[in-house]
């Protein structure tokens, strides 16, 4: 054997660093794997250069309506693909140096090749087969890899891919994936974006803003399917009005590649068909676990629908083998995955563990307007019993988003008419993901409706609609 360790994470992504990270932090003698580079899809092709992409683009978005602000931008507002694109990476890139900057100081080793789990406590680690993605992030001189290594617990983050439909396959040209739709040689003049999930959507307002004429086709009849109805409703009116064309209960049947094109065959619930031609095809159907060539099959470690199945602490079937993040199942989000993994290194460790509440955590789409919410809507609170209380506040009621030039929104949140009980947060509008933790933590703390009106919300803030929105529940909102 090369090595022992008390715990070996497979995969160097949000969930996979961070579980290393604090498995260190507790003193068990740490290894992670990774085959391709630190930070793994979130970090290096999905989270974080997507959000430096969609920057870019909000900045141009100001800059030609800079006179809606008072001020005169000379000649024409354009930009440079090149440079958008070169950014987004250069921010990939300084964070994912600082992931393994992280792990060094915390003594982690880093092993760089594809693992096999072999048995319980054994692990094969060969040379990666699949050329890195960002070259730029070369492998260190002196680190560890292909070899055999002990595990007393092997903890797997493999992470997800996107889902591939038949017939649809992307071909990295004319049909992408999120890593094509990040990495563009050149900006196309039309998209269609098959898919109105947060990844769908994020692509579909970033090129959008860019100047591309966009049409997105999602099968369910709700665009962004998971958000509470009356938010998805305003958000599409949004994006509409921003020049978004929006097909719902629509789905692709069939893809025709031209020369430099696609031409798409949809056909509604309806039974109607039509055909759409543009110059790509942005496929943005979901994602898939990552649990091919582990050796989980042989060592009988469940799974469902692509996922590995756990027991709420990061546990499978097999003793000594855990699974966190995206491949452990939905949602996949990073920040789940960065929890879930803390949650299970510290079970691993004997301190006093409890299984994370998936309904406690948020979500956020980066698109313009942003959509962010947390817990039930007000559709899934009535479906499970709940009588409930709910209030609204639009953002053309606060001060603050009418000197930012942000009138459009809403902040819905669903209470339980019997407790007080804060059930749910929904929200539309400019920076509402970084308010949506405000509910986040009310929620976690178990705070009633009283607690959160007899909050002191500063002013002039946007957060004061989070407030308004609580008394609007209880009819005592004040500026509406």
């Amino acid at each position: 054997m090369r090595m022992a360790y008390d715990v070996l994470v497979i995969g160097g992504g949000p969930g996979g660093y961070v579980t290393a990270i604090r498995s260190a932090q507790l003193g068990l003698k740490t290894a992670l794997v990774e085959r391709e580079h630190l930070g793994g899809i979130c970090l290096n092709w999905g989270c974080i250069p997507t959000k430096a992409l969609l920057r870019s683009a909000e900045i141009f978005h100001y800059a030609q309506h800079a006179k809606d602000y008072g001020l005169k931008l000379e000649g024409k507002i354009t930009f440079d693909p090149a440079d958008v694109v070169k950014r987004s990476r250069g921010v990939s890139g300084q964070l994912n140096a600082g992931v393994g900057f992280l792990l060094k100081k915390n003594k982690v080793d880093v092993i760089w090749g594809e693992a096999t789990i072999d048995a319980p406590g054994k692990v094969t680690v060969a040379a990666s087969k699949k050329p890195a993605m960002q070259p730029q992030n070369p492998v260190p001189k002196g680190t560890l890899g292909a070899g055999t290594y002990e595990a007393k617990n092997i903890i797997i983050a493999t992470g997800a891919r996107p889902r591939v439909l038949p017939g649809l396959e992307p071909d990295g040209k004319l049909i992408w994936t999120y890593f094509e739709a990040m990495v563009p040689p050149a900006f196309p003049k039309s998209l269609i974006v098959m898919g109105s999930g947060a990844i769908g959507i994020e692509f579909a307002s970033f090129y959008r803003t860019m100047g591309a004429e966009v049409t997105v086709v999602e099968v369910l009849p709700q665009v962004l399917p998971v958000e509470d109805a009356e938010i998805a409703a305003i958000a599409r009116k949004k994006f509409e009005k921003l020049g978004l064309k929006i097909l719902t209960s629509t789905k692709v049947t069939k893809v025709e590649k031209g020369a430099d094109n696609v031409t798409c065959t949809l056909e509604d619930d309806k039974g109607n068909k039509q055909t759409l031609t543009a110059d790509r095809l942005i496929s943005a159907v979901g994602v898939v676990g990552n649990v091919e060539n582990l050796g989980l099959e042989k060592l009988g470690v469940k799974t469902d629908r692509g996922c590995i199945v756990t027991d709420g602490l990061g546990k499978t079937n097999v003793p000594g083998i855990y699974a966190i993040g995206d491949v452990a199942g939905p949602p996949m989000l990073a920040h789940k995955a960065e929890h879930e993994g803390v949650i299970c290194v510290e079970g691993i460790k004997g301190l006093h563990v409890h299984a994370m509440d998936k309904n406690m955590i948020p979500g956020c789409t980066y698109c313009h307007p942003q959509v962010a919410s947390v817990g039930l809507t007000e559709a899934k609170a009535k479906a499970v019993g709940y009588e409930v209380k709910v209030g609204r506040f639009p953002f053309i009621g606060n001060g603050k988003a009418i000197a930012l030039g942000e009138p459009d929104g809403l902040v819905k949140t669903v209470f339980d008419a019997k407790t007080g009980k804060l059930l749910g947060a929904h929200m539309v509008g400019a920076e509402v993901t970084e308010l949506i933790q405000g509910y986040v933590v009310a929620m976690n703390l178990e705070t009633t409706e009283e607690e959160l009106m007899h909050t002191v919300f500063p002013h002039p803030t946007l957060s004061e609609m989070m407030h308004e929105s609580v008394l609007d529940a209880y009819g005592k909102v004040i500026h509406t």
